[in-house]
């Protein structure tokens, strides 16, 4: 193993004694944080900001990833671990100079302490040997720059230590020239030059130990305007008359402290925030700094006073807890430091008037002590630097509003509201667990209007404790009502509202504007696009400058990339209705609906272009009508919508939530148009639960307003979705009702590609002539036979020309579409086409042509994202399969259909395919396997009505009952199937025979 050198130029010595370092800034600059914190985890976010201080790129994760494993491969026996924190670079002591040098300095302070004065010295020598330099010389880090002054002040403490150990061992003769040189560098520290003044005076120098005095003296009045301490003016006074200076009278002793107000009893969860800031703060290695971040309410000061008490055992000489106020009225930091030095002892005329020498007291009071510094509540960084204790052993952890993005070296943890769980924990702890236990439902309704926030979450559960018979149903109600929400959450002198309103009145008047603006807005996750579009029609303020002001206040928090490289912000509840309130107070409606308006025009033209983007398969019209100009810069659209899909994805809740929202003011033409494009997205995926809770949401609304054209837009999307979970009555009567209200409108486009979903149908249904007719009707009413619903029908008319035995007519008709398919040159277009061919071919005896058809077509879609298609092909593909005898290929072929369409929920497709594997088993020996789930496809088509269906499952039953001897059953089976045969059926005669081929025993 090489050893590391950071107390200096960053270096890395090999075995031979040459020394090295890293190549590159970015992989110097990831071993020196590594280093500095060895046998310590460090977290990504920590190393991102190290290597990445103005912005990370989209790939840090990978980036990062890259650094390290160089890293291990360039330096032999270098051990860097990945834990579930971030990395961890383990060394041994020996390794390591900085690990040497604070060894060697505990083992001088331990010898001081032995009363063997000559042993601390060796010790504080070999320690203040490891040093070569500044520490990171030549490598400036931002990030660690706190780090970097605290390990000066370390050396500092270690040589006056030192000092000290020799002065006592009698060798002030060897000093004065090295102590000269350090305070030359340090002229402010007072202990060096009481030090310096000892020496001189022992050396018989004693003009010269009062001249140190005066020179301290008049630089102190100087720069800082105070006058020498006490323990300086002891020794002046000594050399004055003569004496040798005798050592200092000790106080009466303040140490342990602790300042701790009582933890809670009810403090609940947060167990893994206290686990890492334990982990942060108890390591014992330099002056750790936590900083705890969040919302109003979020229970910041709570979690620091628990942390703070599972701590003590780690801080035996105390802890110390300053409320700063910084979110009302932030205190004078001299009145703080003030209070701090009466705390530990310093009283009276020892407390000096000027800040900057009252916070080199309380460091010193600190020093070599271990302390626990609970700064609550902190306003920025500038009220807490001075308060940072300057030498190992203590630690600070912090509340703050803000984000603290000044404070460099400390470590962040920004508090969300509790989980779900931990919420129902603290209100039934609160209320009593009878009661939660009792109306459960009704206790997650009251935690999800208080968006699982404590203070919200305590003062409903104090309001129920209050009153032990109102009923948690009634308290709900009025929770989730917005207007009257923050009303309710009140008690005695806790409020949420209170709360905001502090954060709120402490932002500039830009910020303030913005975070009214951000809450017209329903939507909680936020992409940057949508917030700058809603907040910079500001005339002349940066609404990045605003963005920035509302992190930093933890109002508005950012969730890091998503998939399009879109930066994404999440907005609490209850801040929401906050910031509504306040818009309703302070702004007009006409500019309510403006900023509404421009940015549901956003979200509307980057669904359309996206939408356009992708395959169109789901099965009705996409309007042109009503889409805005795009308002958003054309470079910022191709980078959200290079690939449209990861769009769609990021944002569909968000456009769902936006449909109810739009509809709720009335707005349902662009509700329609923003779910239309939508619904390419979630049709192609089978998010028919989106869908279907969006389609009813716009038909309720519509149907409320006697809007009666976009109501039955609406019922006909949701006959779709019946049509494609295989619920052929209720989608087939829908669709004809649908078809008559649409030619009643005059809507012919629409009319058309309803009566193409019914022709589709009623296919399934079993009903071909009546699906020829419809597909007739179709293409009588589109414009363009080629394209839209006139294509789709004719695929609909091939199926139904499949039934009526006339397999020449489909495969003429399959051909025409290929070839259009071809020359539109799509190629989810192209796949379905060759698919269709592939069908007609295999009915008209052409199994080979067949094969080579649909093997086409699966190579195709496979390419594609058109999930559904590929499932259809590759089903199909199983029947060929099976009829040339390939009985493994065929399975197999089956079995990824049947996967596919189970991922889509595509229930009549997964459960053909499920039949036909159960055939496969029959020919396996395993019929009594595939009874069962026969009869459950058996149930289950006769429940969607579709006669075909049965009538195959009856059959491939029929042989399983044989198989196992049920004679009775394989006859009634049967007799079923015969019943249920429609002559001239050439699918379903060749289907019969296909699966049937299944259940025959494999060759040997």
């Amino acid at each position: 193993m090489p050893r590391f050198g950071v107390l200096g130029p960053l270096t890395i010595e090999g075995p031979s004694g040459r020394r090295t370092t890293p190549r590159g800034d970015r992989q110097r600059t990831l071993l020196a944080v590594l280093l500095l914190n060895a046998n310590s985890s460090v977290p990504v976010d920590v190393l991102v900001e190290a290597l990445w201080p103005e912005t990370p790129p989209k790939s840090y994760a990978s980036n990062l990833h890259t650094y390290v494993s160089r890293l291990r491969a360039r330096i032999e026996g270098l051990e860097i671990e990945r834990d579930p924190l971030g990395y961890r670079l383990t060394v041994e002591p020996g390794e390591l100079d900085l690990l040497s040098f604070r060894e060697a300095a505990a083992a001088g302070k331990a010898a001081a302490r032995a009363g063997d004065p000559a042993a601390a010295a060796g010790h504080y020598r070999r320690a203040l040997a490891e040093w070569r330099g500044p520490v990171l010389s030549g490598l400036h880090v931002p990030h660690l720059d706190a780090d970097v002054a605290r390990l000066e002040s370390e050396r500092l403490a270690a040589f006056e230590d030192c000092v000290d150990a020799e002065l006592s061992d009698g060798r002030h003769g060897e000093l004065t020239g090295e102590l000269q040189a350090m305070i030359t560098e340090h002229p402010l520290r007072e202990r060096l030059a009481a030090q310096l003044m000892i020496a001189l005076h022992r050396a018989g120098r004693q003009a010269d130990s009062l001249a140190v005095y005066r020179g301290l003296r008049a630089t102190l009045v100087e720069e800082l305007g105070v006058e020498p301490g006490a323990e300086v003016r002891r020794v002046h006074a000594a050399v004055l008359r003569g004496e040798d200076p005798v050592p200092a009278v000790t106080t009466a002793p303040v140490f342990p402290i602790c300042q701790l107000p009582p933890d809670i009893a009810d403090f609940a969860g947060r167990e893994g925030e206290i686990a890492r800031l334990s982990g942060l703060l108890g390591d014992g290695a330099g002056v750790p700094v936590a900083v705890i971040t969040g919302e109003p309410g979020a229970g910041k000061s709570t979690l620091a006073v628990s942390t703070a008490h599972r701590l003590r055992r780690s801080f035996p000489d105390g802890q110390l807890f300053v409320p700063l106020a910084g979110a009302s009225s932030p205190r004078d930091l001299a009145d703080v430091l003030g209070d701090l030095l009466r705390a530990l002892g310093v009283t009276g005329p020892a407390i000096p008037d000027d800040v900057e020498a009252r916070a080199a007291v309380y460091r010193g009071r600190l020093a070599d002590r271990r302390v626990l510094v609970v700064l609550d509540d902190a306003a920025g960084p500038d009220q807490i630097r001075a308060l940072l204790p300057g030498t190992p052993g203590c630690a600070v952890l912090i509340t703050s509003r803000q984000r603290l993005s000044g404070l460099a070296g400390a470590d962040r943890l920004h508090l969300a509201p509790l989980s779900g769980a931990e919420a129902m924990t603290l209100l039934e702890r609160l209320a009593g667990p009878d009661r939660g236990g009792a109306e459960r439902a009704d206790a997650e309704r009251i935690a999800k209007a208080c968006g699982n926030l404590p203070l919200a979450l305590r003062i409903a559960g104090s309001r129920l404790a209050m009153r032990p018979g109102l009923p948690l149903g009634k308290l709900a109600a009025k929770l989730e009502d917005e207007v009257s929400r923050l009303d309710e959450l009140r008690v005695s002198d806790l409020q949420v509202r209170g709360s905001i309103a502090l954060s709120y009145q402490a932002l500039s008047p830009a910020a303030r504007r913005a975070f009214r603006l951000i809450g017209r807005c329903r939507t909680l996750d936020l992409p940057a696009w949508a917030v700058s579009t809603l907040i910079d029609d500001t005339a002349d303020e940066n609404a990045d400058e605003a963005i920035d002001e509302l992190v930093e206040a933890s109002l508005l928090d950012p969730t890091g990339l998503d998939p399009t490289g879109e930066q994404r912000f999440r907005v609490h509840d209850l801040v929401r209705v906050f910031a509504t309130e306040l818009g309703r107070e302070q702004e007009t409606r006409a500019e309510r609906v403006a900023t509404v308006a421009k940015v549901s025009d956003a979200a509307l033209c980057l669904a359309d272009t996206a939408a356009r983007r992708l395959p169109r398969t789901v099965p009705m019209p996409l309007s042109d009508q009503d889409v805005p100009a795009q308002p958003l810069a054309p470079e910022l659209v191709e980078r959200l919508l290079r690939d449209p899909g990861a769009w769609f994805s990021v944002e569909r809740a968000n456009l769902v939530t936006a449909v109810s929202s739009l509809c709720a003011v009335g707005w349902r033409r662009k509700a329609l148009r923003i779910l239309e494009r939508l619904s390419a997205y979630l049709y192609l995926h089978s998010h028919f639960t989106d869908m279907r809770t969006a389609y009813e949401t716009l038909r309720d609304a519509a149907r409320e307003a006697d809007d009666g054209h976009i109501a039955v837009i609406a019922e006909a999307n949701l006959a779709v979705l019946l049509h494609a979970r295989g619920e052929y009555e209720r989608a087939a009567e829908g669709y004809r009702e649908c078809s008559k209200e649409l030619a009643a409108l005059g809507d012919s486009s629409a009319q058309a590609w309803v009566e193409t979903n019914l022709a589709h149908c009623l296919v399934g249904l079993g009903r071909a002539g009546e699906s020829l007719h419809a597909a007739t009707q179709a293409r009588a009413l589109s414009t363009v036979e080629e394209t839209g619903p006139g294509a789709y029908a004719r695929h609909a008319e091939s199926a139904a020309l499949h039934r009526l035995g006339k397999v020449a007519e489909a495969l003429e008709i399959d051909r025409r579409i290929l070839v259009h398919a071809r020359e539109h040159g799509d190629e989810r277009q192209l796949g379905v086409a060759l698919q269709g061919l592939s069908w007609s071919l295999m009915l008209d005896g052409r199994p080979e042509e067949a094969l080579e058809t649909i093997e086409e077509s699966v190579r195709i879609l496979r390419r594609t994202t058109a999930k559904s298609a590929l499932a259809k092909s590759l089903r199909t593909q199983g029947a060929i399969l099976a009829g040339a005898g390939r009985r493994v290929g065929a399975v197999k072929a089956y079995e990824n259909a049947r996967r596919l369409a189970g991922a889509l929920e595509e229930r009549p497709r997964e459960l053909s395919c499920t039949r036909a594997i159960a055939a496969s088993w029959i020919g396996d020996g395993r019929a009594d396997r595939a009874i069962p789930v026969l009869r459950q496809c058996l149930d289950e088509f006769r429940a969607m009505g579709g006669k075909p269906a049965t009538g195959l499952t009856l059959h491939v039953l029929r042989r399983a009952y044989e198989a196992v001897g049920e004679t009775k059953a394989a006859e009634a089976a049967g007799e079923e199937a015969k019943r249920l045969e429609v002559p001239h059926d050439a699918n379903a005669s060749t289907l019969v025979r296909l699966l049937l081929s299944l259940t025959e025993p494999a060759p040997a």
